[in-house]
């Protein structure tokens, strides 16, 4: 029988370095995606000095077309088919979309959107030959209009709106499908984006070890959609007692003001 593996994006850091500490700790042996080798290799060796088994480690750029060609082929090196898919990986830039780098928001999309897309389809065969999942990680920005952060938002309603229906496809086989929707995360997120998060951000905190172990336990119970914290659970709720142009105007202050 081909050994199994849970593929992991984004491994390098935040949610998912925590998601991986999480499916190794339950038994899973994990291949580590992302693009910064060394920080992949210093948490592959944590994994088995935890005594958790070898990861494969695959250094690569999401945001570079070939990338799924070159996953797919050093997972058939390693011997291993995709039991479990985890689409991690992903970004975003703070700032009006018109004035911000045209190249740099087109990466977002590479790799929020085209890279998530390509490795669900992909590895579908693998997902219901091995009776597996798939988690993809979206925002609760995938709820809302995001102007001032207009590309990851519309990025993040993409992976909500696809993993529903990879969900509605994919339960006759018998894989689970699970779209984790956090708030806001303390990670490296943030600085990437280009903002310093304040105290309304604070208040809604979810550590990232919170959000994976939620994220773990709602894929094995095949939840639709995990939402970490109290704080983010009422927020779909919320938008539905509100126009959507009340809402637009009142992410538009929040995102566009001085940070």
């Amino acid at each position: 029988m081909t050994e199994r593996v849970t593929l992991i994006t984004g491994a390098s850091a935040g949610i998912g370095t925590e998601l991986a500490r999480v499916f190794a700790s339950k038994g899973h042996r994990v291949a580590l995606v992302a693009r910064r080798a060394d920080r992949l290799e210093a948490l592959a060796a944590e994994i088995k000095a935890a005594g958790g088994a070898a990861p494969i480690v695959i250094p690569c750029d999401l945001a570079q077309p070939d990338c799924g060609d070159r996953i797919a082929e050093a997972l058939t090196t390693s011997g291993v088919e995709v039991e479990y898919l985890v689409n991690n990986a992903g970004f975003g830039v703070f700032g009006r979309a018109i004035q911000r780098d045209r190249s740099n928001q087109l990466e977002i999309i590479a790799v929020n959107i085209r890279a998530l897309t390509d490795l669900s389809l992909r590895f579908s065969d693998h997902l219901i030959r091995n009776r597996g999942g798939l988690l993809n990680v979206g925002s609760i920005a995938g709820f809302l209009p995001g102007p001032g952060m207009a590309v990851y938002y519309a990025s993040k309603a993409y992976v909500l709106s696809f993993t529903e229906a990879m969900r509605a496809e994919l339960a006759p086989h018998g894989v689970r499908v699970t779209v984790l929707c956090p708030g806001p995360v303390p990670t490296e997120f943030q600085a990437r984006a280009g903002f310093n998060p304040g105290y309304d951000s604070a208040v809604l905190n979810v550590s990232p070890a919170d959000v994976a172990q939620q994220a773990y336990s709602g894929l094995m119970a095949n939840k639709r959609a995990v939402l970490p914290g109290l704080g983010i659970k009422i927020v779909p709720f919320m938008l539905r007692l509100f126009p959507r142009s009340f809402i637009l105007g009142a992410i538009g202050r929040f995102q566009l003001r001085q940070r």
